[in-house]
């Protein structure tokens, strides 16, 4: 099996899940950017609120999983 083809397999069975994920990190980076252009808050946090999307996004989808799970 070829490189491209494992790498089509791979996107063919996680293409939802990866363009969940895109849309997450766009969000994410968006929004943090439109406020600290407002707030024109020091660089430090901006990063640092850009590495709690890392945070953000698995405390989002383990709690969705929770909730899909009691239904």
């Amino acid at each position: 099996m070829s490189l491209a083809e494992t790498i089509r397999n791979h996107v063919r069975e996680h293409r939802s899940g990866m363009l969940t994920d895109l849309l997450f990190a766009l969000v994410w980076v968006t929004g943090v950017s439109v406020l600290f252009d407002v707030l024109n808050g020091p660089q430090w946090a901006y990063y640092l609120c850009l590495g709690a999307g890392v945070v953000a996004y698995y405390g989002f989808f383990a709690s969705l999983e929770a909730a899909r799970e009691r239904e």
